[in-house]
C-alpha cells in the first residue's frame, strides 16, 4: 500500500491528462503511418518523467524503454488490422525477422551504458530525415524501383532494429523510409511497417527491463527502464484509437497526413536539439 501511495502521489492532473491524450494520439498514428507511435510517446514520456523529478540520465532511457513496451500491443493490433487489408509484404517480414531482432538486442545492450545525448542524437537524425522527406519529398524520391538482394535487405533490417531500439519506436518511421525509397507503394510500406513493429517492440521492451535493472534514480513504479504507471495510463486509449488510425490510413489523403506528421517530427527534433546544445 505504501508503494501504491508513493506511485500515485507522483500523478498531477496535468500528467494524467497528458498521458491519456498521448495514448490516444499514439494509437491513431500507429494505424495511419504503420508506426508504433514512439515519435509521440518518447518526447511525451521524457518530459513527463522530468516533471516527476526523474534525472535526465534516467528519464531518457526510461522514456525509450516505456515507449517500446507501450508499442508492443499497439503494433500487434495495427499489424492484424493491416493484414486483413491484404497489404502486408510477408516476404519482407520473413527476411527481416532475424536481423531486426539482432539489431534490437544490440540497441538494448547499448542502452545500459549510453548517455542521454546518444538517444537524443539518434532520434533527431532519423526523425529529421523523415520529417524532411514528408515535408519536401515526392513520389519520385527513390533509390531504386525494387528491393535489393537478400543480403542488403537483411542489412536494412539490422539497421531498422538497432536504430528503433535506441529511439524507442516500433521501426515504422525507418522501415517506411527504406521501403518507399526502394519502390514499395506507400500503403504497402505502411502495412508492412506495422508488422515490423511487432518484431521490434516486445524484445526491445524486455531488453530495456534488463538494461535498467538495479539502476539508481528510477521511479518506484519502474521495472528496469519501463514505467508501469505510464503504461497503465496510455495503453488503454492507444488500443482504442489504433483501429481508427488504420481506417483513416485507407481513406484520407496520405500527402496531407504525411505533412502534418512531418511538422510534428520537426518540432520534436528542434526540442531535442535545444536539449543537446542548450
Amino acid at each position: 500500500m505504501d508503494l501504491l501511495a508513493t506511485i500515485f502521489a507522483e500523478i498531477t492532473p496535468g500528467i494524467l491528462i497528458t498521458l491519456v491524450v498521448a495514448g490516444a494520439c499514439i494509437g491513431v498514428l500507429a494505424g495511419i503511418f504503420g508506426v508504433g507511435g514512439g515519435a509521440v510517446s518518447v518526447p511525451v514520456f521524457f518530459e513527463t518523467f522530468r516533471a516527476m523529478g526523474v534525472a535526465d540520465d534516467v528519464a531518457m532511457p526510461l522514456a525509450v524503454g516505456t515507449s517500446l513496451a507501450m508499442i508492443a500491443p499497439t503494433s500487434i493490433v495495427s499489424a492484424m488490422a493491416h493484414s486483413k487489408k491484404g497489404t502486408v509484404d510477408i516476404g519482407i517480414l520473413k527476411t527481416w525477422a532475424v536481423p531486426v531482432f539482432l539489431g534490437v538486442i544490440a540497441g538494448s545492450y547499448i542502452a545500459r551504458f549510453a548517455e542521454p545525448v546518444v538517444f537524443q542524437t539518434v532520434f533527431v537524425c532519423v526523425a529529421g530525415i523523415n520529417s524532411f522527406k514528408m515535408l519536401f519529398g515526392n513520389s519520385g524520391w527513390k533509390l531504386r524501383d525494387t528491393m535489393p538482394g537478400r543480403a542488403v535487405t537483411a542489412l536494412y533490417g539490422l539497421i531498422v532494429g538497432l536504430l528503433s531500439a535506441l529511439m524507442g519506436i516500433g521501426g515504422g518511421a525507418i522501415s517506411n523510409l527504406i521501403l518507399t525509397l526502394n519502390g514499395k507503394p506507400i500503403r504497402e510500406a505502411v502495412s508492412t511497417s506495422a508488422g515490423v513493429g511487432v518484431i521490434i517492440a516486445l524484445p526491445g521492451a524486455i531488453g530495456y527491463v534488463f538494461a535498467g535493472w538495479g539502476k539508481e534514480g528510477l521511479p518506484p513504479d519502474a521495472l528496469g527502464y519501463v514505467s508501469l504507471l505510464a503504461l497503465v495510463l496510455t495503453v488503454p486509449t492507444t488500443l482504442l484509437t489504433t483501429r481508427l488510425g488504420v481506417a483513416l490510413a485507407h481513406k484520407l489523403p496520405q500527402n496531407i497526413l504525411g505533412k502534418l506528421f512531418g511538422i510534428f517530427l520537426a518540432v520534436v527534433c528542434v526540442r531535442f536539439l535545444f536539449e543537446i546544445f542548450g
